[in-house]
């Protein structure tokens, strides 16, 4: 009784701690990686916890084991480890007895025997039963789960990401279009995966009878390596090459892999010759994705290439009024203002941290004021404090332009001087909290008036002029970074 009673204690210990995961890691995430996890047996201090594969153990051991281990000891302070073995796809009977797998080997006999490579490592014929996974035989088998928060209705357009939602809005409503593929990148959290997903549910909804895999690059290496390992190239190309639109995610993660490259390569090129559609996300450009083939670079490149600019102020402001009112919280427009000032890294951080605030005030019961704010988020705040100075602008753009540091300061009037100064007027409007008057005193005492004027020719410059608007966008992007 005693022993039922604390297998009963351990799988209630591990059901809240699947919750807590869940909630904070997010649904997609959860689904992707989180959910076959299983649990084994408690050894004294130590948790064991099972998953099907190496490849997946290895994934959730670097992202969330130490996240694991805290949550566990937040249940049980015994607890010192928690340790995930790749478990294959046991049977339910055999996963839950705690003990000994099937052929009689323990969890940690299985762990070692799973350390050789992947590719190459024979599989044991008592274990083959447990161990060797069914070839998917549909797409619904390996695609990622979307989340159906990530539609083209909740994304917010705005001039830095405009190009790249007008392409994917294109390429969802028609079956035929003009590039191919669409690539797109961009930095952390602006919005990237937000399209594909949007694309992928605008096609669904559209153009039913279309066949659409979505999944990372990531999990595209899992099923190659996968194929290799049981003899089945044949399938894994025939499913693969059988789509309508294949969507690859974060495709800078097969950079070095050459075997996984050369194989994308080939779907890729047997895709696009038979007019399949094609869409692509990363971090850099394909000419900038280090560890690449050259020729894959040239083929990523084929199509239209959409950069996603980091979110300026408007565009920032404009998803948290977005975000507020689908949780239909009250937070007062100076807070919002706030925010959109203060956390410029990315859209996911942004909204993250009004998910903090609106969880706070909904818990604690406090109002949503700039001083609750700022106390709420305040490790968020320190660590996107720019920093920025209005004489480290002029530096930056007085050595861009090739001027002298005193020409932001001088009454000089020429058109090469006058240009870069009110440049760097407007980028001091932008990245510093400083008022009008207070720039106009740090550009040789001119008047507010004269900080306004250049505010608003600099923007005019910028939505005429595409050479100008690059100069000053990367100008901008030298400064924060």
């Amino acid at each position: 009784m005693a022993e039922l009673a604390d297998r009963d204690a351990l799988a209630a210990q591990w059901a809240r701690v699947k919750t807590r995961l869940r909630s904070e890691c997010g649904e997609t995430a959860y689904r992707g990686w989180l959910k076959s996890l299983t649990l084994v047996r408690r050894d004294g201090e130590v948790v064991y916890l099972g998953i099907p594969s190496k490849f997946e153990r290895d994934r959730v051991v670097t992202q969330y084991g130490d996240r694991l281990r805290g949550l566990w000891q937040g249940e049980d302070s015994a607890i010192v480890s928690v340790e995930v073995i790749a478990s294959g796809r046991q049977d339910p009977a055999r996963r839950n007895d705690g003990l000994r797998t099937a052929g009689g080997r323990s969890p940690d006999a299985l762990s070692q025997a799973d350390d050789q490579d992947p590719a190459t490592d024979a599989v044991d014929p008592q274990m083959s039963e447990v161990f060797v996974p069914e070839p998917p035989s549909d797409l619904d088998a390996i695609s990622a789960p979307l989340d159906s928060r990530f539609t083209f209705d909740n994304f917010v357009v705005g001039k830095p990401n405009e190009l790249a939602f007008a392409a994917a809005r294109r390429l969802a409503e028609s079956e035929t279009v003009s590039f191919n593929p669409l690539f797109l990148y961009g930095g952390v959290g602006l919005g990237k995966t937000h399209l594909m997903h949007a694309i992928a549910w605008e096609i669904r909804k559209n153009h039913p009878q279309r066949r659409v895999l979505y999944l990372s690059a990531e999990k595209f290496m899992y099923q190659f390596i996968r194929a290799l390992r049981y003899r089945d190239t044949v399938a894994f190309k025939d499913l693969f090459r059988s789509v309508d639109v294949l969507m690859i995610d974060d495709v800078q993660f097969i950079s070095g892999k050459d075997s996984t490259q050369e194989e994308f390569f080939h779907t890729f090129n047997a895709l696009v010759d038979n007019n399949r559609q094609v869409v692509i996300s990363a971090d850099k450009s394909p000419s900038s994705l280090d560890g690449m083939e050259e020729r894959l670079r040239s083929r990523l490149g084929w199509g239209l290439v959409a950069d996603i600019h980091p979110t300026d102020y408007e565009l920032r402001l404009g998803i948290l009024q977005s975000k507020v009112e689908r949780v239909e919280a009250d937070i007062p427009p100076k807070v919002m203002e706030f925010l959109s000032h203060k956390i410029s890294s990315n859209v996911r951080e942004l909204e993250g941290a009004l998910n903090r605030v609106v969880a706070h005030s909904t818990l604690v019961g406090r109002a949503i004021t700039l001083e609750m704010v700022q106390e709420v988020l305040a490790d968020i705040l320190k660590a996107n404090d720019r920093r920025v100075t209005i004489e480290e602008i002029q530096r930056q753009v007085a050595s861009h332009y090739n001027i002298r540091i005193s020409d932001m300061y001088s009454a000089r009037r020429a058109r090469a001087v006058a240009r870069p100064r009110q440049i760097a007027m407007y980028l001091a409007k932008q990245l510093t909290q400083r008022s009008l008057p207070e720039i106009g005193r740090k550009f040789g005492g001119r008047d507010h008036t004269t900080v306004m004027h250049a505010v608003k020719k600099v923007d005019e410059l910028r939505a005429t002029d595409r050479h100008f608007d690059a100069d000053v966008d990367l100008l901008r992007r030298m400064l924060e970074g």
